[in-house]
């Protein structure tokens, strides 16, 4: 298997991959091209590793830096943006060590702590340990799940 960082998501793999995810998800989207551009030039420090087994999608989780203010201090978080991982490698291990490498990318740059969103895959998230934070709210109404690093 080859894993490779993603920083243009003019990448091939990577929207077969992500629209495959999608489709899963039910989501329609009418302008790939516009969604895609957006990702690129969104200014937020999008990355993703694509993970493939000879050419095919295995999956990929997709993350940015994300900083956290308050009228007295700032903390900069790890955002697990979109994470997906092909149903039939689901189960063998994939997801855990693609969520690690992602860790491991904020570990190297002093990012101490990682939140997310799920309404699909609370139990995996806690068993990689991850905590449900019920006093940090987003704005998509879904649970939030953090992880401290340290």
């Amino acid at each position: 298997m080859e894993t490779r960082l993603i920083d243009s998501f003019t990448d091939e793999s990577f929207r077969e991959s992500f629209m495959l995810y999608f489709g899963e998800l039910g989501i329609t989207i009418r302008d790939w091209e516009g969604l895609f551009r957006e990702m690129d030039t969104a200014g937020r420090g999008n990355l993703a590793y694509l993970r493939t087994d000879g050419g095919k999608a295995v999956g990929f989780i997709q993350f940015c830096p994300m900083e956290c203010a308050g009228w007295f201090m700032t903390k900069t978080l790890g955002f697990i943006r979109e994470f997906w991982i092909a149903p039939e490698y689901r189960g063998r291990g994939c997801g855990s060590e693609l969520l690690g490498i992602a860790e491991g990318y904020f570990m190297e740059r002093g990012v101490t702590s990682i939140a997310l969103t799920t309404d699909t895959a609370p139990g995996f998230y806690i068993k990689q340990g991850y905590r449900h934070d019920p006093g940090v709210a987003a704005k998509n109404g879904d649970p939030v799940y953090i992880k401290h690093l340290y």
